[in-house]
Protein backbone atom coordinates (compact mmCIF):
# COMPACT_ATOMS: atom_id res chain seq x y z
CA UNK A 1 0.00 0.00 0.00
CA UNK A 2 1.29 3.46 -0.89
CA UNK A 3 0.74 6.48 1.32
CA UNK A 4 0.89 9.81 -0.47
CA UNK A 5 2.03 12.72 1.73
CA UNK A 6 -0.14 15.81 1.81
CA UNK A 7 1.24 18.66 -0.28
CA UNK A 8 0.19 21.26 2.26
CA UNK A 9 1.51 19.51 5.36
CA UNK A 10 3.18 22.75 6.52
CA UNK A 11 -0.21 24.50 6.63
CA UNK A 12 -1.67 21.70 8.72
CA UNK A 13 1.15 21.93 11.25
CA UNK A 14 0.47 25.61 11.89
CA UNK A 15 -3.28 25.17 12.38
CA UNK A 16 -4.42 25.66 15.99
CA UNK A 17 -5.12 22.46 17.90
CA UNK A 18 -7.39 22.31 20.95
CA UNK A 19 -5.74 21.40 24.22
CA UNK A 20 -6.45 17.83 25.35
CA UNK A 21 -8.91 17.52 28.24
CA UNK A 22 -6.33 15.62 30.29
CA UNK A 23 -2.64 14.89 30.07
CA UNK A 24 -3.08 11.14 30.61
CA UNK A 25 -4.08 8.49 28.10
CA UNK A 26 -7.70 8.29 27.00
CA UNK A 27 -9.54 5.52 28.84
CA UNK A 28 -11.23 2.70 26.96
CA UNK A 29 -14.43 3.40 28.91
CA UNK A 30 -14.48 7.07 27.91
CA UNK A 31 -13.84 6.19 24.28
CA UNK A 32 -16.66 3.64 24.24
CA UNK A 33 -19.04 6.06 25.98
CA UNK A 34 -18.29 8.74 23.39
CA UNK A 35 -18.71 6.39 20.42
CA UNK A 36 -22.05 5.14 21.76
CA UNK A 37 -23.43 8.64 21.16
CA UNK A 38 -22.87 8.34 17.41
CA UNK A 39 -25.97 6.76 15.82
CA UNK A 40 -25.10 4.14 13.24
CA UNK A 41 -27.02 2.19 10.66
CA UNK A 42 -27.19 -1.48 11.65
CA UNK A 43 -25.89 -4.12 9.26
CA UNK A 44 -25.46 -7.85 9.63
CA UNK A 45 -22.26 -9.16 8.07
CA UNK A 46 -22.48 -12.83 7.07
CA UNK A 47 -19.74 -15.20 5.99
CA UNK A 48 -19.41 -18.91 5.35
CA UNK A 49 -21.63 -21.56 3.83
CA UNK A 50 -24.25 -23.96 5.21
CA UNK A 51 -22.96 -25.72 8.30
CA UNK A 52 -20.07 -23.29 8.78
CA UNK A 53 -21.76 -19.91 8.69
CA UNK A 54 -21.32 -17.16 11.20
CA UNK A 55 -21.77 -13.41 11.28
CA UNK A 56 -21.95 -10.27 13.34
CA UNK A 57 -23.63 -6.90 13.74
CA UNK A 58 -21.70 -3.93 12.35
CA UNK A 59 -22.36 -0.20 12.59
CA UNK A 60 -19.06 0.74 10.94
CA UNK A 61 -20.02 -0.13 7.35
CA UNK A 62 -19.18 2.63 4.90
CA UNK A 63 -18.89 3.06 1.16
CA UNK A 64 -15.29 3.35 0.00
CA UNK A 65 -15.56 3.85 -3.75
CA UNK A 66 -18.21 3.74 -6.46
CA UNK A 67 -15.66 2.99 -9.20
CA UNK A 68 -15.19 0.12 -8.63
CA UNK A 69 -18.00 -0.47 -6.09
CA UNK A 70 -16.29 -1.19 -2.78
CA UNK A 71 -17.18 -0.88 0.89
CA UNK A 72 -15.38 -1.22 4.20
CA UNK A 73 -16.10 -2.04 7.83
CA UNK A 74 -14.26 -2.68 11.09
CA UNK A 75 -13.86 -6.31 12.22
CA UNK A 76 -12.74 -7.53 15.65
CA UNK A 77 -9.86 -9.93 14.99
CA UNK A 78 -10.87 -12.08 17.98
CA UNK A 79 -14.34 -12.79 16.55
CA UNK A 80 -15.33 -16.10 14.99
CA UNK A 81 -16.38 -14.16 11.90
CA UNK A 82 -12.77 -13.04 11.34
CA UNK A 83 -11.64 -16.66 11.01
CA UNK A 84 -14.42 -17.61 8.60
CA UNK A 85 -14.07 -14.44 6.53
CA UNK A 86 -10.33 -15.08 6.06
CA UNK A 87 -11.01 -18.68 5.05
CA UNK A 88 -13.84 -17.91 2.63
CA UNK A 89 -12.49 -14.66 1.19
CA UNK A 90 -16.08 -13.46 0.91
CA UNK A 91 -18.88 -11.92 2.97
CA UNK A 92 -22.22 -10.16 2.60
CA UNK A 93 -23.46 -6.96 4.22
CA UNK A 94 -27.19 -6.75 4.92
CA UNK A 95 -28.63 -3.33 5.84
CA UNK A 96 -31.37 -3.98 8.40
CA UNK A 97 -34.85 -2.52 8.42
CA UNK A 98 -36.32 -1.33 11.72
CA UNK A 99 -38.58 -4.39 11.69
CA UNK A 100 -35.51 -6.67 11.82
CA UNK A 101 -34.29 -5.82 15.33
CA UNK A 102 -34.65 -9.49 16.31
CA UNK A 103 -32.08 -10.42 13.63
CA UNK A 104 -29.71 -7.78 15.04
CA UNK A 105 -30.17 -9.17 18.56
CA UNK A 106 -29.26 -12.69 17.43
CA UNK A 107 -26.19 -11.57 15.49
CA UNK A 108 -25.04 -9.29 18.32
CA UNK A 109 -24.37 -12.38 20.45
CA UNK A 110 -25.97 -10.77 23.52
CA UNK A 111 -28.19 -13.80 24.07
CA UNK A 112 -25.47 -16.36 23.46
CA UNK A 113 -26.31 -17.50 19.91
CA UNK A 114 -23.27 -18.58 17.91
CA UNK A 115 -22.57 -19.60 14.32
CA UNK A 116 -25.54 -21.19 12.56
CA UNK A 117 -27.87 -20.38 15.50
CA UNK A 118 -27.75 -16.73 14.50
CA UNK A 119 -29.48 -17.52 11.19
CA UNK A 120 -32.59 -19.03 12.82
CA UNK A 121 -35.91 -17.22 12.54
CA UNK A 122 -35.13 -15.36 9.30
CA UNK A 123 -35.17 -16.24 5.60
CA UNK A 124 -31.88 -16.25 3.71
CA UNK A 125 -30.73 -16.82 0.16
CA UNK A 126 -27.27 -17.37 -1.28
CA UNK A 127 -25.37 -14.67 -3.10
CA UNK A 128 -22.89 -15.20 -5.92
CA UNK A 129 -20.02 -15.67 -3.44
CA UNK A 130 -22.01 -18.16 -1.37
CA UNK A 131 -22.57 -15.70 1.48
CA UNK A 132 -26.04 -15.34 3.00
CA UNK A 133 -28.33 -12.50 1.90
CA UNK A 134 -31.22 -11.58 4.20
CA UNK A 135 -34.71 -11.51 2.71
CA UNK A 136 -36.46 -8.22 3.50
CA UNK A 137 -33.25 -6.27 4.16
CA UNK A 138 -33.09 -2.67 2.95
CA UNK A 139 -30.22 -3.82 0.74
CA UNK A 140 -27.77 -6.71 0.62
CA UNK A 141 -24.30 -6.44 -0.87
CA UNK A 142 -22.36 -9.61 -1.64
CA UNK A 143 -18.59 -9.02 -1.56
CA UNK A 144 -15.20 -10.59 -2.12
CA UNK A 145 -12.44 -9.58 0.29
CA UNK A 146 -10.09 -7.19 -1.47
CA UNK A 147 -7.90 -6.33 1.50
CA UNK A 148 -7.67 -6.64 5.29
CA UNK A 149 -5.71 -3.93 7.07
CA UNK A 150 -4.90 -4.95 10.64
CA UNK A 151 -4.58 -2.32 13.35
CA UNK A 152 -4.59 -3.02 17.09
CA UNK A 153 -7.56 -5.29 17.96
CA UNK A 154 -9.39 -4.85 14.66
CA UNK A 155 -9.03 -5.02 10.89
CA UNK A 156 -10.47 -2.74 8.25
CA UNK A 157 -12.08 -5.08 5.74
CA UNK A 158 -12.32 -3.78 2.18
CA UNK A 159 -14.80 -5.65 0.02
CA UNK A 160 -15.34 -5.56 -3.74
CA UNK A 161 -19.08 -5.76 -4.35
CA UNK A 162 -20.13 -8.60 -6.68
CA UNK A 163 -23.92 -8.51 -6.29
CA UNK A 164 -26.48 -6.03 -4.96
CA UNK A 165 -30.07 -6.70 -4.01
CA UNK A 166 -32.23 -3.74 -3.01
CA UNK A 167 -35.38 -4.22 -0.92
CA UNK A 168 -38.38 -1.99 -0.44
CA UNK A 169 -38.05 1.45 1.10
CA UNK A 170 -38.81 1.42 4.83
CA UNK A 171 -37.36 2.81 8.07
CA UNK A 172 -33.84 1.64 8.87
CA UNK A 173 -32.60 0.09 12.11
CA UNK A 174 -30.08 2.27 13.93
CA UNK A 175 -27.97 1.72 17.04
CA UNK A 176 -27.34 4.42 19.61
CA UNK A 177 -26.32 4.35 23.27
CA UNK A 178 -26.64 0.58 23.54
CA UNK A 179 -30.11 0.36 21.98
CA UNK A 180 -31.58 -0.58 18.62
CA UNK A 181 -34.01 2.08 17.36
CA UNK A 182 -35.97 2.97 14.25
CA UNK A 183 -34.77 5.74 11.97
CA UNK A 184 -37.11 8.39 10.65
CA UNK A 185 -39.75 6.91 8.41
CA UNK A 186 -39.44 7.79 4.70
CA UNK A 187 -42.41 10.20 5.07
CA UNK A 188 -40.76 12.01 8.01
CA UNK A 189 -37.31 12.28 6.50
CA UNK A 190 -35.54 15.61 6.32
CA UNK A 191 -35.47 17.46 2.98
CA UNK A 192 -32.62 16.62 0.63
CA UNK A 193 -29.63 18.95 0.80
CA UNK A 194 -28.29 17.91 -2.60
CA UNK A 195 -25.21 15.99 -1.49
CA UNK A 196 -23.33 14.26 -4.27
CA UNK A 197 -23.15 10.48 -3.99
CA UNK A 198 -19.69 9.43 -2.80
Amino acid sequence: MTIVPLASRKNLASAPHPEPASSGPVSVGSFRAAMRQLPGGVSVVTSGRDGGRTGLVATSVSSLSAEPPTLMFGLNLASSTALVLRREGAFAVNFLAASQADVAERFSGRRGEKGEERYAGAHWSEGVTGSALLDGALASLDCEVEELIERHTHAIVIGRIREIRIGRQQPALIYRDGRFESSLSPQQSLPSVGLRAF
